[in-house]
């Protein structure tokens, strides 16, 4: 995307109070949408993910059609980078190109947090909330219906 114009725009967007979507009830895991697609006109996506301690996360996966970044601002997470486990602490950073399989948990005695950048901005939140719904629901999903929900989302589960 390229600006044409000569003299710049008044376009910038702030965000205060953003809330936070809790992820699950049993293990306290939040998510904060600090910038999804639909503010970055598609650009990319930021979210915040926070990470009581003892917590599994995610496992391992990859995406097809975007990348995705992790910056750790506070605790240790421990990455799958598909060779292995990387524990990353405070100012850690890893990125995987789309295709690269990843995943985290925070297996430390204290909470975690890091920024997680998606790019392009698709629509990443849709996900964690309909995660979020599941999980605090308590219903038990079919094979099919899991198998559907990763499916739209591009979520290969390894």
């Amino acid at each position: 995307m390229t600006y044409l114009g000569e003299y710049g725009d008044v376009s910038a967007v702030v965000r205060n109070d953003l809330p936070q979507l809790s992820i699950s009830p049993t293990t306290g895991t939040a998510c904060t949408f600090v910038a999804p697609g639909s503010i970055t006109n598609g650009e990319y996506g930021l979210f915040r993910w926070d990470m009581p301690p003892n917590v599994p996360g995610a496992g391992a996966h990859f995406h097809r059609r975007f990348s995705e970044a992790f910056y750790v601002l506070s605790g240790t997470v421990t990455f799958e980078n598909g060779a292995g486990q990387v524990v990353l602490s405070e100012g850690g950073f890893l990125y995987v190109p789309p295709g690269g399989i990843h995943g985290f948990a925070n297996p430390s005695d204290q909470p975690a947090s890091m920024l997680i950048l998606f790019s392009p901005g698709i629509s990443r939140e849709r996900y964690f909330e309909e995660l979020s719904e599941i999980r605090h629901s308590g219903r038990e999903l079919t094979d099919e219906e899991w198998a559907d929900l990763f499916a739209r989302h591009d979520q290969v589960n390894l």
